[in-house]
């Protein structure tokens, strides 16, 4: 211990009544005093004054090599330094604590004293606290898989995250500083947008949550479920937070059930109308047959040709509405869709001039589903006969194979003028064609989209960039729940 009192008594009154830790060292390295919230902030002990601090067993960071460093300069040099979110030992707290420090040299008093030096600890852990919880917050915001925009009170962006980029193609740097209507939808009424921001500014309510369509760069249409919240600071509405769930593949779910349900209905109905039609029609060809028959007039010959050649029609679109209505359980059987797809090319070749020519592109091993063969076979060939006629006699037909993730795909691509956009969303619906008038009934894919259906599978139709339309489809793959003999028995 020093010989001396290392502070008057009253500076040591008020340093020792401070709420901010305080050392006092003397040269060559001595602990001569420290106040009570010292002690306290750090979880050190009072044997510690007296001691050489050069002796102290470094535990924490409040005496590292870089603070010993600071000390010697304090006292040698007179100079200062500050340490920031110093971690130290606390005697309640199993994570620790943080502390700043400041080392600070005391003018000289007296001659002969030696050099003195002041640590001044401050408590931070509740910053550092804070500032570990806006990080994880921060890397929250831009880890998710929604996306979300942060306003300030006017409804300015200050930021996005990634999934925000991703969904609506707009980078971070062109969000900043606009508002969110940089992707608002014309398709979502105005009234929309002043119910929420009424709800918004209610001081009772301060949030918002409702369907909604935005826009997104290229100009599609994306439907979202948005949630809007009003962040509060210090009793006022400072910022407010976006959260959008992208509904669009939900959307897309509902649309194709929907659409399932309305083919469903349409076949019953037309499962009526083509019974009822059959009979007039065998009647009328019944007629025209015993006609011509009795007479050998060719005037009347060729009328009543022109009426059989009408019936044939007719009778043709009976029986694809007849198709289409059938809704029998399919056969199901180990079918190899490499044989399908190569009886069903040999079925178009019967028909195919010099100039088309058909690639069949399938794996090495089998492609196995469970399925009805001849169904199987029915929409290939429906297919490959869509695409030879959409050529127009002249081009390229691929029929390809594969695997993925699962499932056993197959795709028709041909090359011809591809399907018109505004087309595309109607391509499966029953009497719809693009083939002149007389050529088509119209139910040729409706009746696949039905078969594909009761396969567990589904068929898609698009336009495949340097080709031109292509329908993919896609079967549950037997194979890929089967395993092996370890992997099923890890899984029990």
């Amino acid at each position: 211990m020093p010989d001396r009192p290392p502070l008057d008594p009253e500076l040591e009154t008020v340093l020792g009544a401070m709420r901010v830790g305080v050392l006092l060292l003397e040269a060559p390295g001595t602990i001569a005093w420290a106040n009570p919230t010292y002690f306290e902030t750090t979880g050190r002990t009072p044997e510690i004054v007296g001691q050489d601090f050069h002796r102290m067993v470094e535990e924490d960071g409040t005496w590292s090599p870089q603070v010993r460093n600071a000390v010697e300069a304090a006292l040698s040099e007179g100079r200062s330094s500050a340490f920031s979110s110093v971690r130290t030992r606390h005697r309640t707290d199993p994570g620790g604590a943080y502390v700043d420090l400041d080392v600070r040299p005391l003018p000289a008093t007296a001659a002969g004293r030696p050099a003195r030096a002041l640590l001044v600890v401050r408590d931070v852990t509740d910053r550092v606290a804070a500032a570990r919880r806006a990080s994880v917050f921060h890397e929250s915001f831009r880890s998710s898989t929604n996306p979300m925009q942060l306003t300030d009170a006017k409804g300015i962006m200050i930021d996005v995250n990634p999934a925000y980029e991703k969904v609506y193609g707009y980078s971070r740097a062109e969000c900043i500083g606009r508002r969110p209507n940089l992707v608002r939808s014309r398709h979502t009424p105005p009234e929309v947008y002043d119910r929420m921001w009424a709800d918004l500014t209610d001081p009772k309510k301060g949030y918002w949550s409702g369907e909604i369509f935005n826009r997104d760069r290229l100009g599609r249409e994306r439907p979202v479920l948005l949630s809007i919240t009003a962040v509060h600071t210090g009793g006022e509405v400072t910022h407010y937070l976006g959260v959008a769930v992208d509904l669009s593949e939900q959307h897309g779910w509902e649309l194709r059930t929907a659409h399932a349900d309305k083919l469903a209905s349409l076949g019953q109905l037309a499962a009526g109308v083509a019974h009822e039609i059959n009979t007039p029609l065998a009647n009328v060809m019944l007629v025209a047959e015993s006609l011509r028959r009795r007479t050998d007039d060719p005037w009347v010959r060729s009328r009543l040709a022109t009426m059989t050649d009408q019936v044939e029609v007719a009778a043709r679109i009976v029986r694809g509405l007849l198709d289409f209505a059938r809704r029998e359980e399919p056969h199901i059987a180990e079918v190899d869709l490499r044989a399908v797809g190569h009886e069903a090319t040999e079925f178009l070749r019967g028909k195919q001039s010099a100039d088309v020519e058909v690639l069949e592109e399938y794996p090495p091993e089998p492609l196995v589903i469970r399925g009805d063969h001849g169904q199987l076979m029915q929409v290939l060939a429906n297919l490959l006969n869509n695409a030879y006629d959409a050529m127009g006699g002249k081009g390229t037909i691929r029929i390809g194979m594969r695997r993925r993730g699962g499932r056993v795909e197959v795709e028709v691509v041909d090359s011809g003028p591809g399907i018109p956009p505004d087309i595309l969303p109607h391509i499966f619906e029953p009497f719809f064609t693009t083939k002149p008038e007389g050529e088509g009934t119209g139910l040729g894919l409706a009746v696949c989209h039905g078969i594909v259906q009761a396969h567990h599978g589904s068929i898609v139709a698009r336009n495949v960039p340097g080709s031109g339309a292509g329908f993919l489809l896609s079967f549950p793959d037997p194979a890929a729940g089967r395993g092996t003999g370890s992997e099923r028995t890890r899984d029990a």
